[in-house]
């Protein structure tokens, strides 16, 4: 384990962090600088949560592996530094700052983020922490603060800013209604919303969405494929899916393009745990992927019983939920190539998974988080019985 201010650079400078003390309420901000003290911030918002029933605590191993450079190649083009806050000894808070080079070279910026954010509902807590990351940010020469964001797109982002009482997902930030009154009175101001639906299965494949897809399948010459092997989907088009979610979701807000070794990470992270009927992939005359949807069984009780552990009872409880009965699938990923965007493509994914929910007898299905602005998403779900559940937001303030 490195120190705490993790950097994928050569050149380290590390960032000499003062001890914020309030000697009347006790509250000390400590870095991060050891595994034991790692295991601590990942192992706060459980505890924090321990009895709430819409929070999804995540695997205490996935989590801390997303935390540290040996683990996650995010560190190539990103750095982070992680805090904790105490009173009296005892655990109230923490927060991370991340700073994506990547994306700051991309876009023109100096903007780092805050994330894997949580806090006891306390003023003195959540701008302690805050104030501490915000100098971190200026002693890395940023002049903006956003957030919660991870390292990518593909870790948690959002604050829950409705929904509180709606199960989360295993992909999403569950958080108290307090959350968002802290930032906004500490001077966070919103910057932009992601929305997420239930999106009921139906019957059947709606009628107008069947007559779309079999006409924009003729139209473009396009096909679906299915794998009944792991091997085979990687060896054939691992690599295809993560390059074509770069190119369809390059112009989406804060989006930070995977590098050939974040793809490897996360073909060995994601395509080993999925039911392979639940995969579909639209490809072209000449074998091109196009297309890809990825969906799972939800995950969100069987972590509930988890509670952050694979061993010793964990494990069963995500494999009853990945191979047994479920009534609730979660759309882990929707991509389609930026040449087939607003052409009707996306009907061939679910006039595809469609029977395969109804076979599975999955309810509805969790969208997960869409850009309130990305009308392309927007629209998919437009032939469908849904409900706008939850809402979450990013804030962003100048430094």
């Amino acid at each position: 384990m490195r120190a705490i201010w993790h950097s994928a650079s050569k050149n380290r400078t590390p960032y000499r962090h003062r001890y914020i003390e309030n000697i009347h309420m006790a509250i000390t901000i400590q870095p991060v600088s050891d595994k034991k003290e790692l295991k601590k911030f990942v192992r706060f918002p459980i505890d924090l949560y321990k009895g709430n029933p819409y929070y999804i605590p995540p695997l205490m191993f996935d989590e801390i592996g997303t935390l540290i450079p040996e683990k996650n190649p995010a560190f190539d083009i990103c750095e982070a530094a992680y805090f904790m806050a105490y009173r009296d000894g005892k655990p109230v808070g923490r927060i991370a700052g991340i700073i994506n080079r990547q994306v700051n070279e991309k876009n023109g910026t100096k903007e780092a983020r805050f994330g894997f954010v949580d806090f006891i509902d306390d003023s003195e807590v959540s701008e302690a922490l805050f104030k501490t990351v915000e100098e971190w940010a200026r002693s890395k020469g940023m002049d903006t603060l956003d957030g919660p964001l991870g390292f990518t797109d593909m870790d948690y982002e959002g604050m829950l800013i409705e929904g509180f009482d709606q199960l989360g997902t295993i992909s999403t930030i569950y958080n108290h209604p307090y959350y968002p009154e802290h930032l906004q009175r500490m001077g966070y101001l919103p910057l932009t919303d992601w929305v997420e639906y239930k999106i009921y299965v139906p019957d059947a494949i709606p009628e107008k969405h069947q007559r779309i897809s079999d006409m924009v399948r003729r139209k473009y010459n396009l096909r679906n494929i299915k794998f009944t092997k792991t091997s085979d989907i990687v060896r054939l088009y691992g690599k295809q899916i993560f390059e074509l979610i770069n190119e369809a979701y390059k112009d989406l807000f804060g989006y930070s393009t995977l590098t050939p070794r974040q793809i490897d990470y996360y073909i060995k992270m994601y395509l080993p745990m999925v039911r392979l009927e639940n995969v579909s992939l639209i490809i072209d005359a000449d074998d091109r992927l196009v297309g890809v949807g990825i969906a799972i069984p939800s995950m969100a009780k069987a972590f509930q019983k988890a509670q952050g552990k694979l061993f010793p009872f964990g494990f069963i409880h995500v494999l009853k939920a990945l191979k047994g009965k479920n009534d609730v699938v979660d759309l882990l990923l929707v991509a389609i190539h930026p040449n087939y965007q607003n052409k009707g493509v996306n009907a061939l994914l679910f006039s595809d998974l469609i029977p395969v929910f109804i076979r599975n007898g999955y309810r509805y299905a969790e969208s997960n988080p869409e850009l309130e602005e990305n009308e392309k998403v927007q629209s998919q779900w437009q032939y469908f019985h849904r409900e706008q559940h939850k809402r979450r937001r990013a804030f962003r303030k100048k430094l």
